[in-house]
């Protein structure tokens, strides 16, 4: 396992290609102003012991010292053990809602945003329980399986879009079963029982399956399920962007403006069928802290998680590589002396 000690630094690589242009530049000038000041050949006479190969020799040195102390900075680590324990949690699947839909802004920033925003708080605030991610609109994918590992799970989170998943529609049903599916199935089902929950977010526009039978069979599995609408009842328009401008509103066949409103009555069903919480999101509270309080009243199921105990710093063998580069630059003259004139270990002159 990698991580990085600080990050930041990583921007710094950004100049690379500045400082690849710029010295192609100024070389490229260099052979202009030359050419103005006189006859090739005499200065070519003039200039025999200057080598142009061992400028960009340098150059490449340099450069390529200046991205090993970059990665010196950023401090590359390394887990160096991996233990093994036994730890208990609950296991909780996130369905998220990402069709167009979501994009409503009825609900600030947007549906979308703001369910991102609750769900990564609540991640903060878990301990030992393992949390996975499906998003779905037409259809639903497992975008982070069942994991104790909640940094990464933020980092899958902070990438969703509405973008994800290319069929639109909002396939709740598929979610609740492609959820159920991900859930350990080694073991038994008396074992299970109440430590299981799946949360839907979404406003509830189901058009593509039955989900409350869907509910139903998870229910029957000792799966509980509870459900957050996203977005107001009189609902709002759906915006259209153009990159991160917004151009227009959603419109329907007739040129009229469409508006996507809360389902609150089905979301209400899948709650009760689940045995589940139903709650509304509000431009002051997302729904997530009610449910997140069920959710500690589940059983803890004990399971083997892997981690790793120690990091150690690896940023010295990147120090140690930019300082003999730096010293092999230092090294290399840009005129030839009298001894090594007749060696050439740069190509042409």
């Amino acid at each position: 396992m990698i991580k990085f000690g600080d990050i930041s630094f990583l921007y710094v690589l950004i100049l690379v290609p500045f400082f690849i242009i710029l010295f192609w530049m100024m070389q490229k000038k260099k052979k202009t102003l030359l050419r103005k000041i006189g006859d090739r050949n005499l200065i070519m006479r003039l200039t025999e012991n200057y080598s142009n190969a061992r400028v960009v020799w340098k150059f490449i040195l340099l450069l390529t010292a200046f991205i090993f102390i970059v990665l010196t900075l950023i401090r590359v680590q390394i887990g160096s053990k991996v233990e093994k324990a036994n730890r208990k949690g609950a296991d909780i699947i996130i369905a998220l809602d990402v069709s167009n839909s979501m994009l409503a802004e009825d609900i600030q920033p947007n549906r979308l945003a703001r369910s991102k925003q609750a769900i990564s708080k609540m991640i903060e605030k878990l301990e030992g329980d393992r949390i996975g991610i499906i998003i779905f609109a037409g259809k639903a994918f497992v975008q982070l399986p069942l994991t104790n590992d909640y940094a990464a799970a933020k980092m899958f989170l902070e990438t969703i879009s509405n973008t994800d998943v290319n069929e639109q529609g909002t396939a709740i049903g598929s979610a609740i079963s492609m959820a159920v599916e991900s859930f350990d199935k080694s073991q038994n089902k008396d074992n299970i029982r109440n430590n299981k929950a799946i949360i839907v977010i979404t406003d509830g526009e189901n058009h593509e399956d039955d989900a409350i039978e869907q509910a139903k069979l998870a229910y029957d599995q000792g799966i509980k399920i509870s459900t957050i609408g996203m977005g107001l009842v009189d609902g709002a328009p759906i915006p259209v962007y153009n990159g991160s401008t917004l151009t227009v509103y959603k419109k329907d066949r007739d040129g009229n403006t469409v508006v996507t409103k809360l389902d609150e009555t089905l979301l209400q069903k899948i709650a009760i069928t689940g045995n589940g919480t139903y709650l509304r999101a509000s431009n002051s509270n997302a729904g997530l802290q009610t449910i997140f309080d069920e959710i500690k009243k589940l059983d803890k199921n004990e399971y083997e998680a892997k981690s790793f105990s120690e990091y150690e710093d690896r940023f010295q063998y990147f120090a140690v590589v930019a300082l003999i580069l730096l010293l092999l630059e230092l090294s290399i003259f840009y005129k030839k002396s009298k001894r090594l004139r007749n060696i050439n270990l740069f190509g042409k002159k």
